[in-house]
């Protein structure tokens, strides 16, 4: 049975609400260790009133053990969250484990812990010297960011041909399918043959380079915003490309935010995430925590190892 490594998110969060629920159900198709030390376990466990499985194993990070508070973001949430991460990234790049599967973090706490990275792929990006590609979704629907986290006044400086050709090549060897792929377009109505914009003249540009490298039409576009995610046009494609962070992920939250889950494509390492938050605001209350991102992150795994 393939061995999978689970950072445990914040910990002032859902998290190991979700892990510790969850174990039954995973462990049937895969042996997760969870980067958690056994104190910190315990003191979650009894606060949620959840017991602990006699076969939860456990590596504990790099990190002091500390006082949960739920639903705060705490600078000693942060620094575990991040050596939970950093953990388990080591034991898959050791080949210890087959992949990793993370638990959400809180991008404010790893802030205050001075962590100075946004996030998982970022820190993947920078570990494995790698330009990692962040694609999320479900199997009816994925979406490959070119840009993340960026402001918004960025995005059309950051279209360049060269970046985004590149983006393009590794996406599709990192997908390694024949289906054809929905490039959308910046500007509203994809530019309008350049009267609302001509950003699209670099997307054309990259899409015909790169078919031409391929030797197939896989990447079709640049496809207009507003109706690359309608029933009808959605319903001939899986996979899309999004020029910037909210005109894919609104969409794809709108129609499958539960059964969403995040991936790291175009490196060493399989590393799968849910698609949700900390959820503060429910941590430790004991309500019926939504499994479906996690569940569908460990079925992904095994599509892939």
């Amino acid at each position: 049975m393939k061995k999978v490594a689970v950072s445990i998110g914040d910990l002032n969060g859902i998290g190991i609400d979700i892990a510790l629920k969850a174990h039954n159900s995973i462990k049937q198709d895969v042996d997760p260790i969870y980067i958690i030390s056994k104190k910190m376990l315990k003191r979650a466990s009894e606060k949620l009133g959840i017991e602990i499985p006699n076969d939860f194993n456990t590596i504990s990070p790099d990190a002091k053990n500390f006082k949960i508070k739920a639903g705060k973001v705490t600078k000693k949430s942060g620094t575990y969250s991040f050596a939970s991460f950093a953990r388990a990234v080591e034991l898959a790049e050791q080949s210890r484990v087959d992949a990793i599967l993370t638990l959400p973090i809180n991008k404010e706490a790893w802030s205050r812990a001075g962590i100075d990275y946004k996030g998982h792929t970022d820190y993947l990006r920078e570990y494995f010297k790698k330009d990692a590609i962040m694609m999320l979704g479900c199997p009816k629907m994925y979406v490959a960011l070119f840009t993340e986290h960026i402001p918004l006044n960025d995005v059309a400086k950051s279209l360049k041909l060269k970046p985004l050709k590149r983006f393009l090549l590794a996406l599709s060897r990192s997908l390694q399918t024949n289906e054809q792929i929905a490039l959308l377009g910046l500007n509203p109505h994809a530019g309008d043959n350049g009267v609302l914009g001509d950003e699209e003249r670099v997307i054309e540009k990259a899409i015909k380079l790169v078919n031409k490298k391929f030797g197939s039409k896989q990447f079709i576009g640049p496809i207009v915003p507003d109706i690359a995610f309608t029933p009808n046009f959605r319903k001939n494609f899986k996979y899309f490309v999004a020029i910037y962070h909210d005109q894919g992920l609104a969409p794809l939250k709108a129609l499958y935010f539960d059964e969403s889950i995040n991936v790291s494509l175009n490196l060493p390492i399989l590393r799968v995430s849910v698609d949700h938050g900390t959820a503060f605001d429910i941590a430790y209350k004991r309500e019926n925590i939504k499994l479906d991102s996690y569940l569908n992150s460990v079925k992904y795994i095994l599509t892939q190892i």
